[in-house]
C-alpha cells in the first residue's frame, strides 16, 4: 500500500492567514497539527498542534517554565490575546522548520519511518512537486492495523 493510496483530504492554512483562524481551526476540529502552504500553493511547513499551542505561550515563560506556575491566569489570556493580528508567517520561527514530507509513492513502513523520525503526528504526501494529501498518525495505525488483519503486506 501507497501513500497516496491512504492519505486524505486536509485542512491547510495560508502562510499569511490570521494565527487565530489557524489556532481555532485546531480547536474546532480536533486537528494534531497545521499544514501550511505559501501564496502559490507550495508547502511551507507542517505545524504540530503542540507547537502552535507554543506560540500562545510568552517566551520569558518558555525560557523559564517555573513561571507558568506563579503567574496569573490574566497573563494567559494575554498571551492569547497576542495572536490576534498577527500572521501565521509572523509566529513561525525565521529558519524554515524541516518538512515532514512522504512521496506519494512510499510504503506504510516508509511513511511511519518518516513520521517517527520527525516526531509528527502527520505528514504531508507529495506528488509531482503538490500536496496530495496528509496522514494522520491515527490514519496511519488504522491503515497498518488493517493490513496486519488482512495479512497484507504494507
Amino acid at each position: 500500500m501507497r501513500a497516496a493510496e491512504i492519505d486524505e483530504e486536509y485542512p491547510v492554512v495560508d502562510i499569511d492567514s490570521p494565527a487565530v483562524d489557524a489556532a481555532r481551526m485546531l480547536a474546532e476540529h480536533s486537528l494534531p497539527g497545521i499544514v501550511v502552504l505559501t501564496a502559490d500553493g507550495q508547502l511551507y511547513a507542517v505545524l504540530p498542534a503542540s507547537q502552535v499551542v507554543r506560540l500562545i505561550v510568552p517566551g520569558y515563560v518558555q525560557e523559564d517554565p517555573l513561571l507558568a506556575r506563579v503567574l496569573a491566569e490574566s497573563v494567559a489570556d494575554r498571551a492569547v490575546e497576542t495572536l490576534g493580528g498577527k500572521t501565521i508567517r509572523e509566529l513561525l520561527p525565521q529558519q524554515r522548520l524541516r518538512l515532514p514530507i512522504a512521496n506519494a509513492d512510499d510504503t506504510i513502513l516508509e511513511v511511519a519511518t518518516i513520521m517517527g523520525m520527525m516526531r509528527s503526528p502527520l505528514i504531508a504526501v507529495m506528488k509531482q512537486g503538490k500536496l496530495h494529501g496528509v496522514i494522520t498518525a491515527s490514519r496511519l495505525s488504522a491503515m497498518a492495523l488493517k493490513c496486519a488483519l488482512a495479512g497484507v503486506s504494507a
